[in-house]
């Protein structure tokens, strides 16, 4: 952490060391550049977080866990780094209404719903495509598949995720196949860090950036310390939900001149909230009733769960996204734990008193909640790409943005989109110091 009143001068600063700024960090210094990252946390890696809290005898992922294929990039930084992957295994549920139903396909619906979203011409956002193409009770189940399936799995709001982008998304396919890196996703970005610091990068942690004063070709950038740091460019790698934090309020992050079409950019484009819920038990409960379980999707409030399969852990992930996480924002831990396990009961047709009697450690990451996050990851409204090619738009040869909220391609929301964009946004700063 630096102390307060202290001024520090670097070439480059990059604000945020998750995936963006870490990979950056590493082009840049390997590129000769003095480079210096802040972070406003006191660890490496934003939403990404591999941990062992107490009471777990392994890591766990508080944030982001698979790899939604396709991700070339992070596939091979992992090879570079020597860190393995797996596969999932197992079969997927689906309980409604109590009833189980077995190597379930959930999706099933997606044809009916591709097929009319084929025709469609200009955008919109899903719950109105829904409720134009798709009335009536016979496509009740049709409405609520890809509505849930918007909120679950792309953290979204129906009422503004882009219905040509959930399009191009469902038709390529890639939730199906989704491995996770062996260990988490820590060992890659810790070894990122470690080589960005060989190259000669330094790492401030525990640093949350207040301002950014700027001119064309130097910059200003005021920690909530009093600590400053002047550099002749900038890389802001940010979250959404930091750039969506109102003027007055703690984590917002303000420019000097303001930056009003960034800014505005920035309010278009969607940010979803995550809860995430890490229940390990003394034995795998739910192998009654649910053998070789890998995925379960369900009607319960906190709907979907996961297992560790092919690993034999009894760990059982809950996972609640889109407005349903939002709304529970500032519930106390506690709470959401009641209502994850009395879920669990309920889908595993269990008493609560048997689930919580086998309950040996549980571990609940809000990320509504989380400070300089306030969110999960992003999902495209109607109008994201353009949103995406502003708020990306360096200022001046001086600023630049990088994180996967700026990410425009197939791997939006991923760990993959934070790598690529923090690639590009480098290539970019390297380009920019040879004129």
């Amino acid at each position: 952490m630096p102390a307060p009143t202290e001024h520090y001068q670097t070439d480059v600063l990059i604000i945020g060391a998750g995936a963006a700024g870490l990979l950056a960090a590493r082009i840049l210094a390997e590129a000769g550049r003095p480079v210096l990252l802040v972070e406003a946390q006191n660890r490496l890696g934003g939403r990404v977080h591999t941990v062992q809290p107490p009471g777990f005898g392994e890591v766990l992922e508080a944030g982001a866990e698979f790899m939604h294929e396709p991700v070339p990039l992070t596939r091979a930084l992992l090879t570079e780094a020597g860190i393995a992957w797996q596969a999932t295994a197992g079969r997927t549920y689906v309980v409604r209404e109590g009833q189980v139903q077995p190597d379930a396909d959930f999706f099933d619906l997606l044809p009916p719903l591709l097929a009319k979203l084929d025709k469609l011409q200009e955008d919109l956002p899903l719950a109105d495509f829904l409720a134009r193409e798709f009335t009536g009770e016979a496509h009740a189940p049709l409405r609520a598949f890809a509505t849930q399936f918007a909120e679950g799995y792309d953290a979204a709001d129906a009422r503004r995720v882009s219905a040509l982008a959930l399009r191009a998304e469902w038709a390529a396919g890639g939730a199906e196949d989704s491995p996770r890196p062996a260990g988490g996703y820590g060992p890659l970005l810790h070894w990122l860090a470690g080589r960005a610091q060989a190259a000669g990068a330094t790492l401030h942690l525990a640093t949350p950036v207040q301002a950014i004063r700027w001119q064309p070709g130097a910059a200003e950038v005021i920690a909530e310390n009093g600590a400053s740091y002047h550099a002749r460019q900038v890389l802001c790698t940010v979250p959404l939900g930091v750039w969506q934090r109102p003027a007055g309020q703690p984590g917002h992050l303000g420019f000097v001149p303001e930056l009003p079409a960034h800014r505005a950019a920035a309010a278009q484009l969607g940010f979803g909230a995550v809860i995430k819920i890490q229940l390990d038990f003394a034995q795998a409960i739910w192998q009654a009733r649910l053998p070789e379980l890998e995925f379960l999707l369900s009607d319960a409030p906190v709907p979907t769960w996961w297992s560790q399969l092919p690993a034999a852990r009894p760990l059982l992930t809950g996972w609640l996204a889109g407005p349903a996480a939002q709304r529970l924002h500032a519930t106390p831990t506690e709470e959401v734990l009641a209502l994850a396990l009395a879920s669990l009961a309920r889908l595993l047709a269990v008493p609560l008193a048997a689930l919580q009697a086998q309950l040996r450690a549980s571990y609940v990451r809000n990320w509504a909640a989380e400070p300089y996050a306030y969110g999960a990851y992003s999902y495209p409204t109607v109008g994201a790409p353009a949103a995406r090619a502003a708020l990306a738009t360096p200022v001046a040869g001086t600023l630049f943005f990088a994180g996967e909220g700026v990410y425009e391609g197939p791997a939006a929301g991923t760990v993959e989109a934070g790598l690529v964009s923090g690639q590009v946004a480098a290539r970019a700063m390297l380009g920019q110091a040879a004129l």
